[in-house]
């Protein structure tokens, strides 16, 4: 039987693997991350996981909400870090300063391999 704190863990490792496969050039949202994750409703614990991979190398920068806005960027030491980091990217902003989501969404494909696998235990 799983704990709590390994269950949180294993969803967390599933985040680090959808933002570690976010191509240069494209961002995605919390809500993106966490439907790929198999909990859909979970978009807030997502952002609690890349908080806490800051210094983990992995493109966290490229993680942002559902209307393109940088609600993260205040984890990033610099608020302006964040923009910077994305339009190196090539990635282009708004007039309201969000990311164009329609040039510059990517979604994830399904649900990581570890969901995929419980699935087809349970069709066994």
């Amino acid at each position: 039987m799983k704990t709590q704190k390994s269950t949180k863990q294993d969803f967390f490792d599933r985040v680090y693997k959808v933002v570690s496969k976010i191509p240069y050039g494209k961002v995605t949202t919390y809500g993106a991350i966490a439907e790929a994750c198999g909990i859909k409703s979970s978009a807030r614990t997502v952002g609690w996981a890349i908080n806490g991979a800051k210094e983990s190398g992995l493109p966290c920068h490229r993680v942002v909400n559902r209307n393109g806005e940088l609600t993260g960027k205040l984890h990033f030491g610099d608020p302006n870090l964040m923009e910077e980091l994305l339009r190196n990217e090539g990635i282009e902003f708004t007039e309201k300063g969000n990311v164009n989501l329609d040039k510059h969404l990517w979604h994830p494909k399904g649900k990581t391999k570890e969901k995929s696998k419980k699935a087809k235990v349970k069709k066994k």
